[in-house]
């Protein structure tokens, strides 16, 4: 018979305070840029900011985390 296990303490982990968000902006002559934020709305407004430009195709905000 095997000994029971304890129960683990990953539910009460408070390591993780934030979630992180990356800005990532496509150029039109294919190059990529990415930034990582942990405030969503800087980097909404960073996206926004940057799509501005003439040569920003694309300009997203997506959550890694």
């Amino acid at each position: 018979m095997q000994a029971r296990r304890k129960p683990t303490t990953y539910g009460k982990d408070n390591r993780r305070k934030h979630h992180h968000w990356l800005a990532t902006l496509y150029y039109l002559d294919g190059e990529k840029f990415v930034r990582k934020y942990t405030d969503h709305d800087k980097a909404v407004k960073f996206a926004q900011r940057q799509k501005k430009s003439p040569v920003v195709k694309l300009a997203r905000v997506i959550q890694v985390s």
